[in-house]
């Protein structure tokens, strides 16, 4: 059966579309020369000639009973338009914001509060088995806690998605879950401690963004930990890459983390008078955004749970006052004007009156005169001399800028340690849950450094999704023992090592980092020498010298070099360092001396006079230590038994139950749903039990083959008389497989059996009909006829 053998007289079909990516249409004939006469589901009506555009032929649409079905792996055509046409029927029809990818759930954000995760829904979903109810967070978690409980096999939960779609509530969800199947019977605050850290990682790391009202600014993966008896007994919590750069600068209808916006809604209370806080407004780190408040929240109640949060977590009021007065100085050195000399701005300095300086000296417990002078100056060592070189104004308000980055960094790599020291395990550890909540990819008009991790970060799990998926599949055709060949997928191992190997992007910029002129026109062109020859997933972009093109699994990103190799140094000021490790306060002296305070940044090069000499080694860079961190995390992922959650934003005016699908397609492209969904067809995506099979299209043979006895024959008889191609499906021990669009073909014959049926049914129902009435017709008229000759006779 040749694919133009489908393409018949009414056979329902998708086209590409402007505006909805895909719009619904049928034949109005036979394809006939390469032709086919289409009507749209708009009215619309042309002649596709296949000969003429040389495309492929239109994916064929599912048939009705597939429509809605809550795993996109059983749809008979397994393509785009058939994926964004069923969720979007679930979603917007049905308002079911989960549906199943084979092992992927797919959550779309639904902009509207859903009564869909009580302690009741917890009950109903606890013990089940996944598919025995409708797709949840709730089955995947569950999934994942019987998994580890019957296999003995540590398991993780990876939530990824862009900025918006719901990653950060989700992986709240599963934690919920969790906190209430693995709650010991005694009294026990441990899984209230664990539920307890999201408010504070929420508030020190999350803000508004342009897409998303709570965006999470850095990635995070958390194990929790069951004991014996599948208790909880702790829970320990890793960090990736947060935005420092939003400490400092926020775009328009952006604001600061939340912490900040918290801590100046108390500003009027007597025990946060020391802070001298005034309105955001008033702060440069907290205005520049415009958007002081976000719908629905109130700052003043999140700094409330925030203080309980860090309170039930060990952080006790004495703590949370240093906390607040750190905070505080973050917002006073913000307003520290600096100011020119001269014209030239080669010199600076600060009013001796500013009051912000004195604030931050008097918050962070440090001498305001030395503040003063090193936020306008640097020391410089050559040929064994030490030197004062004063700053230009611009260097002077970067450096006070990586200072206020610095300072928010450490203190939140400080709460984040004592989170987990308060999570540690009360008892050993038998087996752990990870939860993984990470950025999704991105690409802006502008991308930087941030956007180059981040989607380094997603080409790395997407290989590890890949390859499970992959090994899945594989796994599923030799249990059930049918002939398999190697099933084709993308592999970006390609592109990874264009990142990471020797010589790589990374390798390249760290490279440029340790010599003394580095900058980023030099690295660019480094990029250009070695990588050019190699244009499969490099480019250079033709309207620029200081930019690249990497092609990522999900698109092409043009990445701007510009601010690279500053970003990977990530420097401070040794001076600024010295200064708060002379703190008269315990906590400011902890941030930045006891503990490895450089690690995350280079320390400023010391260098000879003699122009070209190298610089020393000095400590990692961000990139270094971004690979280094990823590489633990595959480990950790790679040692699981891994399910995935792929949340989707539905729209970009947050809309409540409104699918865009434009963006719906995007999203799926970028995390990987497509890509599974192209690997589940170029194997057999459909699978039937033999009793499921049995029981629908036992009407495509003669009664007298059926063997009642013995279904799996029967279901061979079956084939055998309706599908010619044997390579068409396999039988398993019990299943049977089928290629993309076979279960399309079988549902038409047995649509076609059904009609040939119902017609003689209605033939012989209409006749039996028309014999009744005329017989009872005739029945009438011979009585009418005896009365009246009755009649006459009288």
């Amino acid at each position: 059966m040749s694919d133009h053998s489908l393409y018949v007289k009414g056979t329902r079909i998708w086209i590409p579309d402007i505006d909805e990516v895909w719009i619904g249409g049928f034949l109005q004939n036979d394809i006939c020369n390469g032709k086919l006469e289409i009507e749209l589901e708009d009215g619309r009506e042309f002649v596709l000639d296949l000969n003429e555009s040389k495309c492929d032929l239109p994916p064929l649409r599912n048939p009705e009973i597939l429509v809605g079905v809550n795993d996109l792996t059983t749809l008979s055509y397994l393509h785009e338009p058939a994926v964004l046409y069923n969720l979007k029927e679930r979603f917007v029809n049905s308002q079911a914001i989960y549906t199943y990818c084979g092992i992927v759930l797919v959550a779309i954000n639904p902009y509207q509060s859903v009564p869909i995760y009580g302690s009741d829904i917890i009950a109903a979903y606890n013990g089940r088995q996944i598919g025995e109810m409708d797709p949840h967070i709730f089955a995947v978690a569950e999934d994942a806690f019987k998994n580890m409980v019957n296999l003995g096999k540590n398991q993780s939960i990876i939530v990824s998605g862009e900025s918006g779609a719901g990653k950060t509530v989700s992986a709240k969800y599963t934690m919920r879950y969790f906190a209430n199947v693995g709650g010991s019977q005694n009294e026990t605050t441990i899984e209230q401690k664990v539920l307890a850290s999201n408010p504070i990682m929420e508030a020190i790391g999350n803000a508004k963004t342009i897409r998303n009202d709570n965006s999470s600014r850095f990635g995070k993966y958390i194990e929790i930990n069951f004991n014996d008896n599948y208790n909880i007994v702790g829970a320990n919590m890793r960090t990736y890459l947060l935005e420092k750069s939003r400490v400092v600068y926020q775009a328009p209808n952006e604001r600061n983390y939340h912490i900040f916006y918290q801590l100046c809604s108390h500003r009027n209370l007597p025990c946060f008078q020391e802070l001298n806080l005034k309105s955001v407004d008033d702060f440069f780190y907290t205005q520049q955004g415009k958007s002081p408040s976000i719908k629905d929240v109130d700052d003043l109640k999140c700094f409330q749970e925030t203080c309980e949060a860090l309170e039930l977590l060990g952080i006790y009021s004495e703590q949370q006052r240093m906390l607040w007065r750190i905070l505080a100085a973050i917002l006073h050195l913000g307003n520290v004007d600096i100011v020119a000399v001269s014209k030239s701005k080669d010199e600076c300095s600060i009013k001796v009156d500013d009051s912000h300086v004195r604030m931050v000296s008097s918050l962070l417990g440090i001498d305001c005169g030395q503040l003063c002078k090193w936020l306008c100056a640097r020391k410089i060592i050559a040929t064994g001399e030490v030197y004062v070189k004063p700053l230009t104004w611009h260097e002077a308000n970067n450096g006070r800028d990586a200072l206020a980055k610095h300072i928010y960094a450490q203190l939140f790599d400080w709460i984040v340690e004592h989170v987990n020291s308060n999570l540690a395990m009360a008892s050993e550890r038998k087996s752990f849950i990870g939860v993984l909540d990470i950025y999704g990819f991105e690409t802006f008009q502008v991308n930087s450094f941030e956007q180059f991790c981040i989607n380094y970060a997603n080409e790395k799990l997407q290989q590890q999704f890949n390859q499970h998926v992959f090994k899945l599949e594989q796994m599923e055709y030799v249990k059930e023992q049918i002939q398999w060949s190697f099933i084709d997928f993308y592999d970006n191992q390609p592109c990874l090592d264009l990142i990471e190997e020797k010589l790589g992007i990374l390798d390249l910029l760290d490279e440029e980092c340790r010599m003394p002129k580095g900058s980023d026109a030099s690295w660019a062109s480094k990029l250009y020498k070695h990588h050019l020859k190699n244009g499969r997933y490099f480019e250079k972009p033709r309207m620029s010298d200081v930019a690249f093109i990497i092609r990522h699994y999900a698109d092409d990103v043009v990445y701007d070099c510009n601010g690279f190799v500053e970003k990977n140094r990530d420097t401070i000021n040794e001076e600024h360092l010295s200064l708060l490790r002379a703190s008269e306060y315990e906590l400011v002296g902890e941030l930045f001396g006891s503990k490895d305070f450089t690690d995350g940044f280079i320390q400023r090069k010391r260098t000879t006079s003699r122009v070209g000499k190298t610089a020393p080694k000095g400590k990692k860079t961000v990139g270094s230590q971004f690979r280094d961190s990823l590489t633990k995390l595959m480990e950790a992922l790679n040692s699981t038994s891994p399910h995935y959650i792929r949340c989707i934003k539905s729209n970009d005016r947050k809309a409540p139950f409104e699918l865009d699908s434009k963006r719906c397609v995007q999203q799926l492209r970028a995390c990987g749903v497509l890509e599974t969904i192209r690997i589940s067809a170029s194997g057999y995506p459909s699978r039937w039990s033999y009793q499921e099979f049995f029981y629908r299209y036992r009407i495509l043979v003669p009664w007298k083959k059926i063997k009642w006895d013995n279904l799996i024959e029967t279901c061979r008889i079956i084939l055998d008389n309706v599908i010619q191609n044997k390579d068409k499906f396999q039988c398993g021990k019990t299943k049977i497989f089928f290629r993309a669009g076979q279960v399309a073909y079988l549902e038409k014959l047995r649509n076609d059996v059904l009609r040939d049926n119902c017609i003689k049914i209605q033939k012989n129902v209409k006749g039996w009909l028309m014999y009744r009435k005329y017989h009872c017709l005739k029945k009438a008229s011979i009585k009418i006829q005896a009365w009246f000759r009755g009649r006459l006779a009288t």
